[in-house]
């Protein structure tokens, strides 16, 4: 049995502040919370839920590093191919330590991209033993995909159109052939079955509607049922996802996953950005969850996804970071308060948005994950927390400001003292218990640079490849 002493505390489903608290925990779960009858000596701590990042990639650098910036994302995402593969263990302790910095005690990590140094079970466990080593929990969703590899339609005119020294390599990095419906899902159950003796949760991860067949979406659907896996895909991310579903699926492309039983409660959907009101509707009838990403989405040009009508239609919404946080730093904190900032009310209208921001950064996105609990600070739950360091948070307060204004007006992760996850310290004093993040950092840019030669090809073509994206979007729309 042990026990943690805060000054303040945000307890219970509304997140209300009360304090000071004494916490008491044992074997990962908190048994009592009881106020105490004066403030503390010693430091001055707020203890709050930690963050579920509902939606990200486990990318081991911040795109940046490989020139995937300032770009939609139909050709940001084809910019990452050039980032050669590297050790999977180190590169989701990166990314996975970076997470825990920035608050989040629990990650859904959509693979789209394996580094396939491995067969993927192989690498699956590497990613389970990395969230052991930081101590956070974490879900994998297994990325499956089977069309659309460069355009969304038919890429044949703009592999025609490309010069002769582009049109091999193209095809060698987006051109490769897909694994049958069967053998995907096969694998799925061979990442699961890896990890039987590891805490994280393996999905089912199809990458969105525009790059997966109706056999494939249907397939996994039923295997979702049958064996009661969790779902994890992208849907109407951008524009010109929204125009493609629009002329595949006339009578709407929610109805359609309706139709083939892959709309529901286990089932998350990232994005939604140009999500329609009757879509909305639909969606929050079904239990499924919408996990939005607000600085990724202006990163990409994306637009700004409709969260007070998600809301407003009763839709459970998580926050994601995407991989692509407003400063390419997994900062939670800061991706919390600028989505209410995006979309509070303006002048002296009401919705302040701090009790729904703030299940939506913390209980909503466990959901996601899978992870036990509901993210509140109550007896009977994981002893998961975050502790702000509330003499750095007030430093320049002059009057007793509600712990709320605090946090929504200028917290980040620099105020972030410890992170608690299953009753053991993750973070400490701002620093990773079982990880040393600027060693790891170094052994992934050494293993970059070393083998920055093996994506050289595309490197060299990228400016063209790039150039007839640009081109068939512009010309055609989306088909």
């Amino acid at each position: 049995m042990s026990e943690f002493i805060a000054h303040d505390a945000l307890l219970g489903a509304g997140c209300d502040s009360r304090g000071p608290v004494r916490i008491t925990h044992d074997d990962g779960r908190i048994t009592a919370i009881e106020p105490l009858g004066a403030r503390p000596a010693g430091p001055r701590r707020l203890v709050m839920p930690c963050f579920a990042n509902a939606h990200d990639h486990g990318r081991p650098l911040p795109t940046v590093a490989f020139g995937a910036v300032d770009k939609p994302l139909e050709t940001w995402l084809l910019r990452l191919a050039v980032a050669p593969s590297v050790d999977p263990y180190i590169a989701a302790c990166a990314s996975f330590g970076r997470a825990a910095l920035g608050g989040s005690g629990a990650v859904m990590m959509h693979c789209t991209r394996a580094q396939g140094l491995n067969d993927l079970p192989t690498e699956v466990a590497a990613v389970a033993r990395a969230a052991d080593t930081v101590g956070i929990r974490a879900a994998f969703a297994v990325g499956l995909r089977d069309r659309n590899p460069l355009v969304y339609g038919d890429d044949a005119t703009i592999r025609a159109a490309m010069d002769a020294e582009t049109r091999p390599v193209a095809d060698r990095y987006f051109n490769v052939p897909n694994q049958s419906i069967d053998a995907m899902l096969e694998s799925v159950d061979a990442c699961a079955e890896a990890v039987t003796d590891r805490d994280l949760d393996v999905q089912y991860g199809p990458t969105g509607v525009q790059w997966c067949s109706d056999a494939l979406l249907a397939a996994i659907a039923q295997a979702s049922a049958d064996t009661g896996r969790r779902v994890h895909m992208h849907l109407l991310e951008t524009r010109y996802q929204r125009e493609w579903a629009d002329r595949q699926y006339p009578n709407g492309i929610v109805q359609h996953l309706a139709e083939i039983g892959l709309l529901g409660p286990r089932l998350t959907l990232a994005h939604c950005v140009w999500a329609r009101d009757d879509e909305l509707e639909r969606i929050a009838e079904s239990g499924a969850t919408i996990a939005v990403n607000t600085s990724s989405n202006l990163h990409l040009r994306s637009g700004i996804a409709p969260l007070r009508r998600m809301l407003d239609t009763g839709c459970r919404v998580a926050l994601g970071l995407d991989g692509s946080a407003l400063d390419q730093d997994d900062d939670a904190l800061r991706e919390m308060r600028l989505t209410r900032l995006v979309h509070a009310d303006r002048g002296f209208e009401s919705w302040a948005g701090h009790r729904d921001m703030l299940a939506c950064a913390t209980s909503h996105g466990r959901v996601c994950i899978g992870a036990p609990g509901d993210g509140r600070l109550a007896a009977g739950q994981p002893a998961d927390w975050l502790v702000l360091d509330l003499a750095r948070l007030q430093r320049y307060d002059l009057v007793d400001n509600p712990i709320p204004a605090s946090l929504f007006s200028h917290t980040t992760a620099a105020h972030i003292d410890q992170l608690w996850v299953g009753g053991q310290p993750v973070v400490c004093d701002a620093a990773l218990v079982n990880l040393d993040i600027a060693a790891v950092h170094d052994e992934l840019i050494d293993q970059y640079r070393r083998r920055w030669t093996d994506r050289r090809p595309l490197q060299a073509v990228w400016s063209d490849i790039e150039a007839h994206v640009h081109g068939w979007y512009q010309q055609s729309g989306c088909c």
